[in-house]
């Protein structure tokens, strides 16, 4: 699963392969916007079925804190 979510950003944030890794954090990428956020958090759920609260998508800075909500799910 992990390699599905980071293959996600990857896609929606349209950078090259390999640039988005577990320690990714939204403030490395210039592309990583709070409208890019919401992209990430709706396809989570409509691709994976991952639903993400929304009081903890406010609070996701990085790959690692989408993991970890992705593993609670």
């Amino acid at each position: 699963m992990k390699e599905k979510i980071i293959a996600l950003i990857t896609e929606i944030l349209q950078v090259p392969e390999g640039t988005v890794t577990e320690t990714t954090l939204m403030e490395d990428l210039e592309v990583w916007d709070s409208v890019a956020q919401v992209m990430i958090i709706g396809e989570l759920e409509s691709r994976l079925g991952i639903s993400v609260p929304l009081e903890e998508a406010m609070e996701m800075t990085g790959v690692a804190d989408i993991l970890a909500i992705s593993a609670e799910r």
